[in-house]
């Protein structure tokens, strides 16, 4: 005799759900456009992203897309530890940075770079400004 399966499809989409709002919130907060939010969510169809940008909601997003929310709410975690207050965390994406990663880009330049590579880059990099 098997145990039973539970419904994942509930988990999923709730899951899928606050991911979302929590992606769009903190791209509000970075004052990122509809362009820079479809590529830092691996640039999905525009139908999709507008669906999801208007109902912040899904029925199930894929493993690339929240593992991509993923490391960006671990960056926005990481530089509110890191600096003196929100707002200076939420500009620090848009800042030149002088360090080797950036080349004298912003944060946000390289993250949009739009491989899923560029965005661990980012959080490794403040992971390790953390001591992490």
């Amino acid at each position: 005799m098997t145990a039973p399966h539970p419904d994942t499809s509930v988990d999923a989409e709730i899951l899928s759900s606050t991911a979302l709002q929590a992606f769009f919130n903190l791209t509000a907060r970075w004052a990122l456009s509809s362009a820079q939010e479809r590529v830092l969510l691996g640039s999905p169809p525009a139908s999709t992203f507008f669906k999801w940008k208007s109902e912040k909601t899904a029925r199930r997003l894929g493993r690339d897309t929240l593992e991509r929310i993923s490391y960006l709410l671990g960056i926005a975690r990481a530089l509110g530890e890191l600096l003196p207050s929100p707002r200076a965390a939420d500009e620090w994406v848009k800042k030149p940075n002088a360090a080797p990663l950036f080349h004298g880009h912003s944060a946000l330049e390289r993250m949009l770079g739009g491989s899923l590579i560029d965005l661990a880059d980012v959080r490794r990099y403040l992971d390790a400004q953390r001591g992490l």
